[in-house]
């Protein structure tokens, strides 16, 4: 299939595991993942419709959006792990952050606004394993994170959270936990709301636990280059 008939293909499965779930199509957004494609990827997309893009590394993410900077309403999401000392620049190009895990990442995002406009949407990411080495905050730590970024970080704005479902258990129990983390973010943020969660392989148990927003790369994009 070329770009046209996967994305279509992925927003058909995408309709029919929301109506499967008893959701309105119309409250999920898809984040297409260009990681590693060229700018020119992106465009294509753009004139296919789509509007919310997502990059994993700070470097494709400032690249990209300058390239495309003709390009109005596109909206970038910053999905990979942040570094501290990359958040001036990714705040200066996302429009959503998705995977701030420490209250060191949000002070660091919370000092770039000094000299960006506007508030910033941050979604706390969750680890939903057992390893504390991997990206995310614990479940226990998420209202205490929450609570640190609404009462300390005013251009900050906690939207909700987001996950990556392990591959040694089934991805809806793994969303299970972080429908509960969100719960317990609405607790401290009564409108924060999303759940990013679900990528090419388990976007239907993604849907069917309430997430909002997908983050879905090689499904539509295809195979990622080679990158050295």
């Amino acid at each position: 299939m070329d770009l046209k008939a996967r994305l279509a293909d992925v927003d058909a499965r995408i309709v029919d595991a929301a109506r499967s779930a008893g959701r309105d199509p119309g409250e999920i957004t898809r984040v297409v993942v260009t990681k590693f494609h060229p700018a020119s990827l992106v465009r294509e997309l753009y004139h296919l419709g789509v509007r919310d893009v997502g990059e994993n590394r700070q470097q494709e993410l400032t690249a990209k959006r300058a390239e495309l900077a003709d390009l109005p309403h596109l909206r970038w999401h910053f999905v990979g792990q942040a570094q501290t000392n990359k958040a001036r620049a990714i705040r200066e190009a996302a429009a959503v952050v998705h995977s701030v895990d420490r209250a060191r990442l949000a002070d660091a995002l919370e000092a770039a606004g000094q000299s960006v406009e506007g508030v910033l949407d941050v979604l706390l990411q969750v680890n939903l394993t057992d390893d504390a080495g991997r990206g995310g905050t614990s479940p226990d730590d998420v209202p205490r994170l929450a609570e640190h970024i609404a009462g300390s970080c005013p251009t900050l704005r906690v939207r909700g959270v987001m996950g990556v479902a392990p591959l040694d258990e089934p991805a809806a129990d793994a969303f299970a936990r972080l429908a509960a983390a969100r719960d317990q973010v609405r607790a401290v943020v009564p409108d924060a709301g999303w759940m990013s969660a679900g990528m090419t392989g388990d976007f239907s148990e993604a849907i069917a636990a309430g997430a909002t927003h997908l983050r879905i790369g090689s499904a539509i994009t295809g195979p990622r280059p080679v990158h050295g």
